[in-house]
């Protein structure tokens, strides 16, 4: 059977409040059937357009009170649809019923974020970095901003999270926010755990991300040669703020650590290792896992450079650091001055002491992931696959001249 159905909206200009408004009914005609159901939302009706059944006016409560009708009317049709797929028939009254549920006071995804990101924030540098707050409520405004302008809403009920939901959001990411495909990723990983939490809750009965893969596209991580790295070491710079970046520079290439840790990096940290030698011990600011790191002579070298600098005298650190913004706009010009293609950056440094440094000169990869404080040997593994890519092509190199040789000693006899 065929069932005839339609929605619209209604208001009641008989039944008016102390300030002169009247409610909007929703309503539900079904094979003839109508039922009525107050939407929870009253107008002035003068400022009621009977015609388009919708407030007029451009103020941000008539835009809202909008914008509710029109999720009104989706969730209903949602509901018509579902009884609909079912195959058998069905009344008004279990529409009315399913559609009157809805009234729940339904948990929404961004009152949830904001609850996450509150909790995460108090536990800034107590297990999670404060950049890992940043991501979340990064994610959170980009949420808000798909949801406002997708669906016209302020925020969204959690349990009208779908599949769909979700490969919009991605797509929103890509086009709209303009993140390449890895970044997208990450914001809809950090979605994913926001519904998790609503899962956990019970505040959904279904997981939206059942069956939906987040996955990552291979990057393989730049990193300097030797020869680009002794290049940038010796090459003589008399510009004090440009050598004394380069400086730093080399210093995580020879040490391993990151922008965040070297600029906290104090004598404080470096210690008489278990052979007698000076290594630094410090707690990674992204992860708080712990680095033991021992100091290789170019860093020695830096570290003896700068140990009467007024910065390094007074106890504020152990190399002098700039801020990260001005150490990558100088590095581009060390990269220029070195005649280095290579876009460098603090991190760059970090890959270079990860491959270069110490997986090509035979330091196993478990003592280089503990001296790079990663928490997991796959994170590390990234550099040996680089590392084999380039075993690949020197392989290929000697391949082709074996073969070169082998066609010319076939042709000599």
């Amino acid at each position: 059977m065929k069932n005839t159905y339609s929605i619209r909206f209604i208001i009641r200009k008989n039944k008016l409040d102390k300030q002169g408004k009247c409610r909007i009914y929703q309503r539900i005609t079904l094979n003839g059937q109508r039922i009525e159901i107050s939407t929870q939302r009253k107008v002035n009706p003068n400022l009621w357009s009977s015609r388009n059944e919708r407030v007029t006016g451009t103020q941000k409560e008539n835009l809202q009170i909008n914008a509710h009708l029109e999720q009104l009317i989706y969730q209903t049709n949602k509901y018509f649809q579902q009884l609909q797929d079912n195959g058998k028939p069905f009344t008004i009254h279990q529409l009315r019923k399913m559609v009157q549920n809805r009234a729940k006071p339904s948990k929404m995804i961004l009152e949830i974020f904001r609850e996450h990101n509150e909790q995460l924030k108090k536990l800034s540098g107590k297990g999670y970095a404060p950049a890992t707050v940043i991501r979340y409520n990064t994610t959170k405004d980009h949420l808000s901003q798909f949801i406002e302008e997708e669906y016209g809403w302020q925020d969204m009920p959690v349990n009208e999270v779908d599949r769909a939901f979700i490969q919009r959001f991605e797509y929103f990411l890509k086009t709209r926010r303009n993140c390449n495909h890895n970044t997208s990723m990450k914001y809809v990983n950090n979605f994913k755990k926001i519904i998790r939490i609503a899962v956990a809750n019970e505040w959904i009965t279904k997981d939206p991300f059942y069956g939906y893969k987040i996955s990552y596209q291979w990057k393989e991580r730049e990193y300097l040669t030797q020869s680009e790295l002794d290049a940038l070491i010796n090459k003589e710079i008399t510009i004090p703020r440009i050598a004394q970046v380069r400086d730093m520079f080399v210093f995580c290439c020879y040490t391993g650590l990151a922008y965040a840790d070297i600029k906290k990096l104090t004598r404080d940290h470096v210690v008489t290792g278990i052979d007698g030698d000076l290594w630094i011990r410090i707690n990674r600011t992204k992860t708080e896992s712990k680095s033991r790191i021992p100091l290789l002579p170019p860093a020695l070298s830096i570290m003896d450079k700068y140990q009467d600098h007024p910065e390094v005298e007074n106890g504020n650190c152990l190399i002098p650091v700039l801020t990260n913004q001005k150490a990558n706009a100088y590095l581009k010009e060390i990269a220029d001055l070195c005649g280095i293609k290579k876009r460098l950056t603090t991190h760059l440094a970090r890959h270079t002491f990860a491959t270069t440094v110490t997986l090509t000169n035979g330091v196993p990869i478990e003592t280089v992931s503990k001296m790079l404080g990663h928490r997991d040997l796959r994170t590390t593994q990234i550099y040996a696959q680089v590392l084999d890519r380039k075993i690949s092509e020197d392989m290929g190199v000697l391949k082709s001249k074996l073969v070169k040789k082998t066609k010319e000693n076939q042709v000599s006899s």
